[in-house]
């Protein structure tokens, strides 16, 4: 279904990439963010790779407010159109230990990671229940189903996502609304700068980092899938076991 995509966390990183080829592939996109500065950087690169010349648009939102996601929501509806698709890829990152962690900082990982995917799923869903088909795609980790040292808060809040889209598919599969999650393994981010790559680059079986893009290609199918959902989509890049389909 070619229609509106939202991106939600679409100024940088995968979700940039995201809006990027859903652009490519003809579909009206709308990015979300808190930071304008970003989003206004991200929509004027992507203005000048527009060549389906579909409509490209920004708003500022906050997905830790109900309120407000309901609002931007239906101005995208109102102004863009139907709500095909809505990606979460809004996302903050802790590497801390567990005993380090203030409860500010739990409370602003697991706001933002999980209970904004949740509250966009739960807006998206209503409006998409009117149209009687509809998109919904999380973005987790890798840590979300390993688990990693340093990273406690934050695979926590990606394991959350791994719920959340297996009982929210179960809900409205009858509806016309799919819902499934992509997890990406170590992916050459802002998110990732922090770490020893040439260790990570031992532990992955093609020695690399992924790239935003290989993420983006793992969405795209999965919206324009009509017979997958409920699905916990494992990217590569990942080490050891993780290298599977």
């Amino acid at each position: 279904m070619i229609g509106v995509a939202a991106v939600f966390g679409g100024s940088q990183g995968i979700g940039r990439a995201v809006a990027s080829k859903f652009i490519r592939v003809g579909y009206d996109v709308v990015i979300l963010s808190r930071n304008n500065n970003k989003r206004e950087e991200a929509i004027a690169t992507l203005e000048k790779d527009n060549v389906s010349s579909v409509r490209i648009k920004g708003l500022q939102c906050d997905v830790t407010d109900e309120k407000t996601v309901q609002k931007t929501l239906k101005l995208v509806e109102e102004t863009m159109g139907p709500l095909g698709v809505v990606v979460n890829c809004a996302g903050i990152n802790l590497d801390r230990l567990l005993v380090q962690t203030v409860p500010k900082d739990i409370n602003s990982v697991i706001n933002v990671n999980l209970i904004g995917s949740i509250i966009i799923s739960k807006i998206s869903v209503r409006f998409m229940l009117k149209h009687k088909c509809g998109n919904i795609i999380n973005v987790g980790s890798v840590v979300g189903l390993t688990g990693n040292t340093g990273q406690t808060v934050y695979a926590a809040s990606k394991a959350g996502l791994v719920g959340l889209t297996k009982s929210l598919a179960r809900e409205v599969a009858s509806r016309g609304i799919r819902v499934n999650l992509v997890v990406p393994g170590y992916i050459q981010t802002v998110m990732t700068e922090n770490l020893d790559i040439e260790q990570v680059k031992k532990r992955i079986p093609l020695s690399r980092l992924g790239a935003p893009g290989d993420v983006a290609e793992g969405v795209c199918f999965l919206a324009t899938s009509p017979f997958i959902t409920g699905e916990v989509k494992r990217k590569l890049f990942y080490y050891r076991r993780g290298l599977s389909h």
